[in-house]
């Protein structure tokens, strides 16, 4: 299916009833406030899963919003929790890309306290541009801010400093990035640490698929 800029996929304490595996699109994990405010926890594309972790019944306590327009793929929770309670390969898959969700949460938390806006929109830009595989997409500077946890004028302040530096190109609502080894620079470690983090556990994933699928040895 396709989901569009703002579309939300689930509210806080909302009973989850589908999983989403984005394909070309981002799903941000926000937490809201009671003033409006809100602020990015974790992120999710074609790395991952949203809708977990979970339970048949099971609630999160975040809003999942998608911000990068694009493709996903939806199944039913009920459907998606019997297959990983079945499939013990795939039970582990999930168990770890839980715990890396997890530590995504967890490196949030420091890098919204510690680091500016423009390092944070440098982090942020990069890793959408690794989930949806492209170095352009469509995101306004109302909902980067709602995302990054910051004023509209700091996050359009930020971005014009990325653009005159040569880093992105920032019009119309749409993001280019220009100089990836620049903009790396500019970004906060956090994004090396997330980055590393979810690589690992494709390879892990794809080293259990191959041991999986390898044909037994006879004696």
């Amino acid at each position: 299916m396709r989901l569009e800029p703002k579309t939300v996929l689930f509210e806080p304490r909302q009973q989850i009833d589908v999983v989403d595996f984005p394909r070309t699109c981002v799903v941000s994990l926000v937490t809201p406030f009671h003033n409006g405010a809100s602020v990015e926890v974790a992120a999710v594309g074609s790395e991952g899963i949203v809708g977990v972790p979970l339970a048949l019944g099971g609630a999160l306590s975040v809003q999942a919003i998608c911000s990068v327009g694009g493709w996903s793929d939806r199944m039913d929770v009920t459907t998606f929790t019997h297959e990983v309670e079945s499939d013990g390969y795939l039970h582990k898959v999930v168990d770890d890309y839980i715990r890396a969700v997890f530590n995504q949460l967890c490196q949030a938390v420091a890098c919204n306290r510690l680091h500016s806006t423009t390092e944070r929109l440098a982090r942020w830009l990069l890793a959408s541009c690794d989930r949806i595989g492209a170095d352009e997409f469509a995101i306004s500077n109302q909902l980067l801010s709602q995302l990054l946890g910051s004023s509209e004028a700091t996050v359009r302040r930020c971005s014009l400093t990325l653009h005159a530096a040569g880093l992105i190109n920032s019009h119309d609502g749409r993001m280019t990035i220009i100089d990836r080894p620049g903009l790396e620079v500019m970004a906060c470690e956090c994004y090396v640490i997330i980055k590393m983090e979810l690589d690992a556990v494709i390879r892990r994933a794809a080293s259990r698929f191959r041991g999986a699928r390898a044909p037994a040895v006879r004696e």
